[in-house]
């Protein structure tokens, strides 16, 4: 893509997300996300009531006066968009892909973390890990990121979402939120999941075509599996083919739904039809109510 519609592309999607981005940053954003803990704050003199484990010892003894150590809440959170590229997100019946969609999401993330004084960083995967951008402030970073999820590509149509959960662990030390963002059609990353929850707050974003769980009527369709390029052609008015698709997709919502209460895990679904607005606020409006 030449530089002129990359920047062009970027603009674009910045001013789509800036009035998501206020709403965010000005509600649900800030109160639902915790700091990774409490900081130290500055040491001062005991009083009557102040716990006892929170004694400095080093400068009681040293000063013969009794002191304590006082933490305040680190607001400052670390923020990984952790985004599939893989062949699958080019599908779209609708006038946007799930690409699109996705790259809207991460925007309006990245962004709201910058304007919460946040740092954000970005991992994208195919099948391997494809690039990663280590989390920093500032809108200049935030812009780098938007970029990149513009420009974002593969080199692999495949998809490998424990590779990518296991390059996360490795490289991110400290407690933080993890936003992965795929139509997660992926299989054999529960592992990763569990073991990379229990250290950072994991939020799994489900993007999704509508054609993808209902297709039309009538009319034969010719289905290509993007990640292998397995061409199939169906007919959606043949009862028993219907049937079959039905119970297929009825069995895989029922795996995804035990997968994520199993984990105990958020997830939030996004379809390329309707606005990604609603679901977002539903989320962390309910989110809110439990922290």
């Amino acid at each position: 893509m030449p530089t002129k519609d990359i920047l062009k592309k970027v603009r674009k999607v910045e001013i789509t997300t800036r009035r998501a981005v206020n709403d965010l940053v000005g509600g649900e954003y800030h109160s639902v996300f915790k700091g990774r803990g409490m900081e130290f704050d500055e040491v001062r003199h005991y009083t009557a009531g102040d716990p006892v484990n929170s004694i400095d010892w080093k400068v009681t003894a040293r000063t013969g006066t009794p002191f304590v150590k006082r933490f305040v809440e680190e607001r400052e959170l670390t923020v990984i968009l952790a985004v599939d590229v893989s062949a699958s997100h080019g599908f779209g019946s609708s006038l946007r892909s799930k690409k699109d969609i996705i790259v809207e999401l991460g925007a309006l993330l990245a962004f709201s973390a910058i304007r919460n004084n946040d740092r954000v960083g970005l991992l994208t995967f195919s099948d391997k890990v494809e690039k990663y951008i280590p989390p920093k402030k500032g809108r200049s970073h935030g812009m780098r990121v938007l970029s990149e999820l513009v420009m974002m590509e593969r080199s692999s149509s495949g998809t490998s979402i424990s590779d990518a959960l296991d390059y996360l662990g490795r490289v991110e030390k400290s407690r933080g939120i993890i936003f992965l963002i795929s139509d997660f059609i992926d299989e054999g990353y529960e592992k990763q999941v569990n073991i990379l929850s229990k250290k950072h707050d994991l939020l799994l974003m489900r993007v999704r075509d509508k054609m993808e769980t209902q297709l039309p009527a009538h009319g034969l369709i010719d289905l290509q599996d993007a990640e292998t390029g397995e061409i199939y052609t169906v007919d959606p008015a043949d009862r028993r083919w219907h049937e079959t698709f039905s119970e297929i997709i009825r069995l895989k919502e029922a795996a995804w739904s035990d997968f994520i209460k199993k984990h105990r895990l958020d997830s939030i679904d996004i379809d390329t039809e309707t606005s990604y607005l609603v679901p977002l606020r539903n989320f962390f409006r309910q989110r809110s109510k439990r922290y």
